[in-house]
Order: C-alpha cells, then sequence, then structure tokens
C-alpha cells in the first residue's frame, strides 16, 4: 500500500486542484439567486447558473488583434458576455456563430461580446479560423497563455460569464449555448435593462419572439 501512495498523489494532484477551483466557484454561487432573473433561467439557458450575489470579475489580460494588452476593466460601463474559447473546441465552433448573430443583434454602448480565444498558436491562428467561420461582428481577442481560463476558473471550454455594467460576474454557462435564442436575449437584456441610465433606453432591438 505505501509503494502505491505516492504515484495516487500524482494522479489525484490534477483532479483535486480543479475541485478546489469549482469548489471555490461554487461556494460563492450556490446554485441559484432568488429574484426576477431566475424565471429567465428557461429554454437554452436552463443551464446558466446564477450567482446568489455578483461578484468582482477577474482582470486577467487578454490582447486584441493589434497586440494591445487589455481586459475586462476596459469594458466597464457596458453588460459583458466573456466567452472562453478555442479552435480546437468542437463545441465552441458550434456555438460562435450564435455569439456572433448576439453581438449584430445588441453589441453597442449597452452591451459586448467578449469571445477570448485560448489558442496557444496566437492571432492569426485565431483570426483565420473566425474567417472561416464567416465570423463578422465578434472582434478578435487571444490570451495564448491561457491564463484567463484559470483565472475565471473555468473547467472546460466554452464557458460563458454575464459580467454587469460594474465589473461583476452575475452568472455563467459551462458548455455550448444557442445564445442568439429568445431566452437568452431576454436574460441578458434583463442585466442592461436595471444597470440602464436612468430614462434610457438600452435595447437596440424588440426582444425575439
Amino acid at each position: 500500500m505505501k509503494r502505491m501512495a505516492r504515484p495516487l498523489v500524482g494522479v489525484l494532484g490534477p483532479i483535486l486542484v480543479l475541485v478546489s477551483a469549482a469548489g471555490a466557484w461554487l461556494g460563492a454561487s450556490g446554485v441559484a439567486t432568488a429574484g426576477p432573473a431566475d424565471a429567465l433561467v428557461t429554454g437554452e439557458m436552463t443551464n446558466f447558473t446564477l450567482l446568489p450575489e455578483p461578484r468582482p470579475v477577474s482582470q486577467a489580460p487578454f490582447r486584441d488583434a493589434a497586440g494591445r494588452r487589455l481586459s475586462l476593466a476596459d469594458f466597464r460601463g457596458k453588460v459583458v458576455l466573456v466567452n472562453l474559447w478555442a479552435t480546437w473546441c468542437a463545441p465552441c465552433r458550434r456555438e460562435m456563430p450564435s455569439l456572433d448573430r448576439l453581438q449584430a443583434r445588441l453589441g453597442g454602448p449597452d452591451f459586448e461580446v467578449v469571445a477570448i480565444s485560448q489558442d496557444r498558436g496566437g492571432m492569426p491562428k485565431v483570426i483565420e479560423f473566425l474567417t472561416e467561420l464567416g465570423i463578422r461582428n465578434l472582434v478578435p481577442y487571444n490570451d495564448k497563455s491561457t491564463k484567463s481560463s484559470r483565472a475565471f476558473a473555468a473547467l472546460g471550454l466554452p464557458t460563458t460569464l454575464l459580467v454587469d455594467r460594474a465589473g461583476n460576474e452575475v452568472g455563467r454557462l459551462v458548455g455550448p449555448a444557442e445564445w442568439d435564442g429568445p431566452a437568452a436575449e431576454a436574460l441578458i437584456r434583463h442585466f442592461i435593462d436595471i444597470d440602464a441610465p436612468h430614462g434610457a433606453s438600452s435595447s437596440r432591438r424588440p426582444a425575439a419572439g
């Protein structure tokens, strides 16, 4: 038994790290928060987990196509949908067009899709992939260090976080989703509208029926 102990620890080590990261996020998130947003976690958003209380999101750096170093602080004042993905991730490939359509529909001064590739190959690989898929509305971002995945406690790709105007995560969804569907749009509009400047109309177009 003693001879087995050291190899077993070596195998379990990475698993324990992932479980610890998941526990840290779930300890803050619980299952779902009580409040009006609960009623919007339906349809394609059934797997979206709301935090009991919004919490500050990581400011892990990433870069745009010009090589500029950015963080989510650069998007403060907007509701942001942060999508962590990679070109080698088949579910990411399937959901990317829906993120592009969502950005076309809602993107503007109140909302932005920030899709951060975790490709170690860097920006050229990202741009080639987006061009191949016909993605026209998403700005390409990349973190070839992949540190942002760990900073955002993402246990798999794709992972998508919804961040309010103050830079706080309100919830997340692990796995792919149809982000331009009616349930997703209603959930996002909820957080756009509750933080909208007084008297301002934040929605660009009527919600899909």
